[in-house]
């Protein structure tokens, strides 16, 4: 994923100091080692609630599997207040704001990975630099909390001066860190293994406000709801624990406040057995010297506390940090709702700056009446269609001749001409063109397309941020690709336009970490993704693979004759799965060599394709006998397009074997979508039987006319459809660039099965002018 920043909104229109506005976005800036969770970047971007949740619970506060559990129940319970968890950590050196499932478990599983760190504030520095893996305590994720914008953390106890702690000087770093983070700590009161009392005069002596957030000012003591301390203040509802935070920040004071949530009472009963276990566990740390052993006391403590009790104090554990989360999500909640009821007051608003915007460009860029992707495109909770694949800057270099100059491209010399710049890549290139064409119509924002593709920390990666940002595409689909080169093709044509040369520096589409791509999809569940075959044959097969067990249509781009055939794997693969019941890819966009070439490897190649049962018993149900070869014969006859005799007939689908190639690759592609260059578009597909009666193509009969053949295989088996569209008819003036015409045909397809389609030709690769072109009627079942 790419990482955003989200700062105030009105920090970008410049009404407090650029001190305030660094925070995540100048550290991106500088390259820093962040990944911001594109669910927590959406509800941060929209200004929806968002809870910080700590994982030194899950590495070093609670045994396996109980710690899982209780990381996946916290996070239920935020997600059923209304608001969005975001568990952070670290891993393998880069700090997590909101942690996909299987980096959780990644965490969770500390039999497997023991050397992972317990993180204090001094700790990050060194985990970083050393890629380490480490939980959070309530220092660390307070600092990453208000480095992202989150207003409110959510923990089980709170750090605090230890026992002794006027003599040994050992005191928590939570506490100063609540003087330096704007956050609300939401959490059961102090550790009954510290001083409470000092704990609670050292944070007055910090200026950090502490409220009971009970029916009483009885200051909470982890397992116990009394500690013996009175709060200097109390609250018991989310909405005034919301306004104590604006306040704070209205003022722009730097600190955060702590609310002690007493434990549930139904656990008040076992309290006074816990806490006895508690003096008899601090009595054994003194003798043993754990209690001098810093942060490593605490878990000891806890663990024997456990053993003490038989377990009985991981239950309050577990109910105490559950119970504190509940009240953290509906803070969460009423702040949120405080941001969104007062839209004129420079309320603290979230807004997106990409990593490669600094805050002074930040400020610029909001003061400009523009439609950039940090004011008005923000990123969608879901995406219905996600496209995979290569996202590159197009270097063209032409020469020109000067006034009385012999231009001669030499080895060794340089020429005038003009040299231009601009986006490119297959998959870039289909998403824009899906993107123009779902934006165009419709305020539906989960239409609105997701790009995965690589980049790398590099200018021309911050190019391909920027100008995708301008066109309004959203842009947390990018995946930083620390070390390597964003995709450049650097062309280089003569006086005519023809081409001589040229670099392709793609090499980072196969580094692309599939996991991260998966857990991507997972979040979004789509309807639809496309993929296009710069990606590795393993990097398809396990996408394919996702598609055919979430049940998901997938869009196969062939790219080029050299790498059409590098679906086929992912094919064969998904052909031997006992779940399968269609064919494995549901649509399939080859010109006329790359059809053929496909067809050649999948009949004659080593994977031997038509050799597999699946593909006969699909073949033979179809029953595509006479009647179908006189149709063809007929409709082969017909010109290419009425109106322009020119291109002639439609004989090269059978001349060719185009409609025979394409029928014997059915049993892979459903629906095959053949780019005939100016003879048009050559639909084949084959609908199921279990979707064929309500089709209304089973009620069709072939149409010449029409430009279509309709088979009717065996009863039960489904319906094959033939269809040819003839290309629009243009003047050599309307035809001003072709290149990248087929992704824009892919991407108006892409919207078809989502929308309504669009397609128009244009200077660009991708049209701007799709928003307005004509409607392509495509198969609709």
């Amino acid at each position: 994923m790419l990482r955003h920043t989200t700062v105030p909104r009105s920090l970008c229109r410049g009404r407090i100091s650029r001190r305030h506005v660094s925070s995540l976005a100048d550290s991106l800036k500088k390259g820093a080692p962040v990944d911001v969770h594109p669910e927590v970047q959406d509800a941060l971007a929209s200004r929806r609630p968002v809870v910080a949740l700590e994982t030194t619970i899950v590495t070093h506060g609670m045994p396996q599997p109980v710690n899982l559990e209780t990381a996946k129940s916290v996070e239920s319970i935020v997600r059923r207040t209304g608001a969005i968890p975001a568990t952070i950590g670290i891993i393998g050196g880069r700090v997590k704001i909101g942690l996909h499932p299987h980096e959780l478990e990644y965490l969770a599983d500390v039999k497997n990975n023991p050397g992972v760190v317990k993180l204090s504030r001094r700790d990050i520095g060194p985990a970083l630099a050393l890629k380490k893996d480490g939980g959070t305590t309530c220092s660390a994720t307070l600092i990453f909390a208000a480095l992202a914008g989150i207003k409110v953390f959510a923990t089980g106890g709170l750090g605090g001066v230890h026992r002794g702690g006027e003599t040994s000087m050992d005191i928590s770093a939570d506490l100063q860190e609540l003087t330096r983070c704007p956050v609300g700590l939401v959490s059961a009161g102090v550790k009954s293994i510290l001083d409470i009392g000092r704990t609670l005069e050292y944070l007055e002596t910090l200026g950090v406000p502490v409220l009971s957030y009970a029916d009483t000012d009885d200051f909470p003591a982890f397992y116990s709801r009394h500690s013996g301390f009175k709060s200097p203040w109390r609250i018991n509802d989310p909405v005034s624990a919301a306004r104590i935070l604006h306040s704070q920040w209205q003022l722009g004071m730097p600190n955060g406040a702590l609310f002690g949530v007493p434990i549930p009472e139904k656990y008040e009963a076992v309290g006074e057995l816990l806490q006895q276990s508690v003096e008899q566990a601090l009595k054994e740390a003194d003798e043993n010297g754990m209690s001098k052993r810093g942060k490593e006391a605490t878990p000891w403590l806890l663990k024997r506390v456990g053993e003490l009790t038989a377990g009985k104090s991981l239950a309050s554990n577990v109910a105490l940090i559950e119970n504190t989360a509940h009240i953290g999500g509906q803070i969460a909640v009423a702040y949120s709702e405080m941001e969104t009821s007062l839209p004129d007051s420079g309320l603290h608003r979230n807004c997106y700056i990409p990593a490669t915007v600094t805050s002074a460009e930040a400020e610029n860029r909001q003061e400009k009446p523009q439609t950039s992707r940090s004011q008005s495109n923000v990123v969608s909770p879901s995406a219905k269609l996600v496209v995979v694949g290569s996202a590159a800057v197009d270097i063209t270099a032409q020469a020109s001749p000067k006034s009385g100059t012999d231009v001669s491209l030499g080895s060794q010399s340089t020429s005038p001409g003009s040299v231009s710049l601009s986006l490119g890549g297959v998959a870039r290139n289909v998403a824009e063109a899906a993107h123009r064409v779902l934006t165009a119509h419709s305020k539906d924002r989960s239409l609105d397309t997701l790009l995965i593709s690589p980049l790398g920390n590099d200018s021309f990666g911050h190019l391909l941020v920027d100008e995708t940002e301008q066109i309004g595409m959203r842009t947390d689909g990018f995946v930083r690709t620390e070390g390597s080169r964003s995709s450049v093709c650097n062309m280089v044509l003569d006086i005519q336009g023809s081409l001589i040369g040229g670099v392709a520096d793609m090499d980072i589409i196969h580094s692309l970490d599939m996991q991260t791509v998966l857990a991507t999809l997972k979040t979004h569940t789509p309807e639809l993704i496309a993929l296009d075959a710069n990606l590795a044959s393993s990097a398809l097969s396990s996408l394919v693979g996702y598609c055919v067990q979430h049940n998901t249509a997938v869009l196969f781009e062939p790219t080029s004759v050299m790498k059409s055939t590098m679906i086929l794997p992912a094919v064969a693969a998904a052909m031997s799965s006992a779940t399968l019941t269609r064919a494995p890819v549901t649509y399939v966009t080859p010109n006329l060599l790359e059809l053929a070439r496909m067809y050649q490897e999948a009949h004659a190649g080593p994977l031997e394709l038509t050799s597999h049962a699946n593909w006969w018993k699909v073949i033979d149900n179809m029953s595509l006998g006479s009647q179908f070869r006189m149709d063809l014969e007929i409709l082969a006859r017909r010109e290419v397009c009425d109106e322009d005799s020119t291109k002639g007939t439609l004989s090269f689908l059978v001349d060719k074997g185009i409609a025979q190639m394409a029928v014997h690759l059915l049993p892979f592609f459903q629906h095959l979508i053949i780019k005939c260059g100016n003879r048009g578009v050559l639909v084949v597909f084959h609908i199921p039987g279990d979707r064929a009666s309500s089709s209304a193509w089973s009620q069709e009969r072939s149409n010449v006319r029409g430009r279509y053949i309709v088979a009717h295989g065996k009863p039960g088996t489904g319906v094959f459809v033939l269809k040819h569209f003839p290309a629009l008819r243009l003047s050599k003036e309307d035809t001003v660039n072709v290149t990248g015409a087929g992704d824009s045909l892919v991407g108006s397809i892409l919207a078809t099965l989502l929308q309504q389609p669009r397609a128009l030709q244009s200077r660009h690769a991708v049209s701007p002018l799709l928003s307005t072109a004509q409607a392509l009627d495509l198969e609709n079942n």
